[in-house]
């Protein structure tokens, strides 16, 4: 695990400048302390920071081939590695190391591009092949590592796991590209593959690239997809034992390291099932770690206790202050772009915790998104059953008309607020479910732009990157539909994100079974009536874990890893919102935005009269983002 870095000349040999990555690669310091390297030839620099897990001793990057032709950095782990490593050996490569890293070189060596067709993990790497005068870049299936880049004007190439080693260079214009600035109010976070600077891209989860000096820029392709077949004709208790056996194999594969190993626990289905299944395959007792709040509304820690209670796991608690958003400013520096889930702040205190006992930590992340389980698929399907008992053309004038008259009571107990539901029953599957994960909905955000943001964003809306997406399912089943939306959108540009920034704001490196590829894809064979039934969802999850976790954890209601944003704002928060949003300040400055606006959300939520904590706080994290880039410029 660790920050990659790198310059490559797409037009001629120039020797790289030394300084400029010395300066990209150390701004990446934190995700790697354990070691450093360059290695810089004629139309090449590679810079890594090492976090070392696996073949401490002759693991270091960039790594070469015998003649030193092809050289590697890479960030991550390779689960198969080992396996093969047999495979290449038996067809004559020899092995100067025992880490995954040569194998990606082997593996090129032998493949080439269809070199990620072989490999098993989490990734993020570039290869340079000096004979063939190119650089392949390629990104793993489920997007859990980062890979930014941007070609500049002058026809260098720059590349790193975070935007922060490409600004360090000092030659990546900072011009914000306003398409950026919709997805981020829409959404909370920049999608792939957009970068909140217009010049620079992040590479799409399943998707490499490959660089030829002296040809024109490529365009990125996909070298794999999730395909919802849905045709498995299993039944629920043998999908339940298969599931069970699925998973073990997962988690055991990355139980791998050379330093101590432990998993987060907040006592939730996923993350429960992960720690159980580590009971079952580790001699000593589990490493577990979990956060409290002292807000009962918000803490979950008995549930976790239980669990670590059942599998006597060496668990650490700490009770973190509901109350806790000093870390705004940090948050814009580790996330580099507007980044607006506030669950990134106990995401980074689990993360500090978990640090302070292990170097490598298992998560459940990923389990909502390919079981089922988050409490907006039931509600699609709620409404999709209701869409589909009546024809488009009595649906939409009908429901259109009662979303427009209906009065809006954001306050009221939840069966006075039909609005948002009569609004979801006249669009279609889509347009609804990206209204349901909207953040700022429209048209609050027409409202927020000022005319000259939406004069620049020349129409567009940020709801075409879901109709890209769900063009390209392959799916017309209504579960799989949005579970793959989720799958390009919010899990690698909300979950993975925030996971990646804050465990390697910590030196730790986080390892997903749950969202291992082959695990998805077996999923996605199964009907969509195993994940969610009678609004239970996660159902053949929660049947599989059932000799495993107690009833209270397998089927209590969904909490989340939530912050209490509205208390914050109408509070401690108030007079920073005050000084962000209406004074003459960075936001102010740009011009894309509707003060007017802003001042009648501010004293509307300040005078409880509506809970506007979710715009509020969307615009507090983009000032924070502004004033992170003016200190870094």
């Amino acid at each position: 695990m660790c920050g990659i870095t790198g310059l490559f000349d797409t037009r001629e040999q120039r020797l790289p400048e030394r300084q400029r990555l010395h300066r990209m690669n150390e701004s990446q310091h934190h995700r790697g302390p354990d070691e450093g390297d360059l290695h810089l030839e004629p139309g090449l620099g590679f810079g890594h920071r090492r976090l070392s897990v696996i073949d401490i001793a002759t693991g270091q990057q960039p790594i070469f081939n015998d003649d030193r032709s092809v050289s590697l950095v890479f960030n991550g782990e390779i689960y198969n590695y080992q396996e093969l490593m047999a495979e290449l050996q038996a067809e004559g490569f020899r092995f100067r190391t025992k880490s995954d890293s040569e194998t990606i070189v082997r593996a090129w060596e032998r493949w080439g591009e269809d070199c990620v067709q072989h490999l098993r993990g989490m990734f993020a790497f570039a290869i340079h092949d000096r004979r063939r005068g190119c650089l392949f870049m390629a990104r793993d299936r489920m997007g859990v590592k980062p890979m930014h880049y941007a070609l500049l004007d002058d026809g260098w190439l720059l590349f790193g796991s975070e935007l922060k080693s490409l600004m360090a260079h000092g030659g990546l214009p900072r011009t914000i590209d306003p398409l950026a600035i919709e997805e981020y109010f829409a959404l909370g976070y920049v999608a792939e593959p957009r970068c909140v600077f217009k010049q620079a891209r992040k590479l799409e989860p399943g998707h490499c690239v490959l660089f030829e000096r002296g040809r024109p820029a490529p365009t990125p392709r996909a070298y794999w997809d999730v395909r919802f077949t849905l045709d498995n004709p299993i039944k629920l208790a043998d999908a339940s034992a298969e599931l069970r056996d699925r998973v073990t194999e997962a988690v055991k594969i990355r139980l791998k390291s050379e330093v101590p190993l432990g998993a987060f626990l907040s006592g939730g289905v996923d993350s429960s099932a992960v720690v159980a299944t580590m009971a079952g395959l580790m001699d000593d007792p589990v490493n577990t770690c979990s956060i409290g709040f002292d807000d009962p509304q918000f803490n979950e820690s008995e549930f976790a206790q239980m669990v670590a209670d059942r599998y006597r796991t060496n668990h650490r608690v700490e009770i973190v202050d509901s109350d806790d958003f000093d870390l705004i400013d940090t948050l814009a520096h580790l996330y580099d772009e507007p980044y607006a889930d506030s669950s990134a702040i106990p995401t980074y205190r689990v993360c500090q915790l978990a640090r302070k006992h292990v170097t490598v930590a298992l998560s459940g992340d990923g389990g909502d998104e390919s079981l089922g389980g988050y409490r907006r698929y039931r509600l699609h399907m709620m409404e999709e059953r209701m869409r589909s008992s009546l024809p488009a053309g009595l649906r939409r004038p009908l429901f259109g008309l009662l979303g427009r008259v209906y009065p809006k009571a954001d306050w009221a107990p939840r069966m006075f607020r039909a609005k948002t539901t009569f609004q979801a029953m006249a669009r279609n599957s889509v347009q609804a479910y990206f209204n349901t994960m909207g953040l700022v909905r429209e048209p609050a955000r027409q409202r927020l732009f000022s005319t000259e943001l939406l004069r620049e964003l020349q129409g567009y809306n940020a709801i075409e990157l879901f109709e890209r997406h769900a063009a390209n399912a392959g799916t017309d089943d209504p579960l799989a539909l949005v579970q793959y939306i989720d799958y390009k959108t919010y899990l690698v540009g909300d979950i993975n994100t925030k996971v990646d920034r804050a465990s390697m704001a910590h030196s730790l490196e986080v390892r997903e079974p749950l969202m291992d590829h082959q695990l998805i894809e077996w999923l996605a064979t199964l009907p969509s009536h195993l994940k969610l039934r009678d609004g239970e969802g996660k159902m053949v999850f929660k049947k599989s874990m059932e000799p495993l976790l107690p009833h209270d954890v397998l089927y209590r209601p969904k909490m989340g890893f939530a912050v209490p944003l509205a208390r914050w704002l109408r509070g401690p928060l108030r007079q920073r919102v005050r000084t962000a949003l209406l004074d003459e300040g960075e936001l102010s400055r740009t011009g894309w935005f509707n003060r007017q606006e802003i001042a009648r959300l501010v004293e509307q939520h300040e005078g409880g009269l509506h809970d506007h904590s979710t715009p509020l706080w969307t615009l507090l994290m983009f000032d924070a983002f502004l004033r992170n880039v003016s200190r870094a410029s």
